[in-house]
């Protein structure tokens, strides 16, 4: 099973994250199946590469709860589900 999730990058005391689509199995430095977004909790930036992303959630990959809540912040769902209303 594939799952988007954070990998640490940075130094110490300045983290920055790449969101990328890796296996359940690896461990958070592990290999990555593809790097599709940057997310920088420090300057509130986030760089997404939607048409990846886009492709692996219509494989079935699954979001950690951290990821979901990015996505969700810069609207990737909406362009997965154009035709659902949002519920607050």
């Amino acid at each position: 099973m594939v799952k988007l999730r954070l990998k640490r990058c940075g130094r110490k005391q300045r983290v920055v994250y790449r969101i990328v689509a890796i296996d359940v199995r690896s461990r958070r430095e592990g290999k990555d199946l593809q790097k599709v977004g940057f997310y920088d909790p420090i300057k509130n930036q986030t760089y997404l590469n939607v048409p990846a992303i886009l492709y692996f959630l219509e494989k079935g990959a699954q979001p950690t709860g951290t990821v979901q809540d990015i996505f969700k912040r810069v609207g990737v769902f909406k362009e997965l589900y154009p035709n659902q209303r949002e519920f607050h």
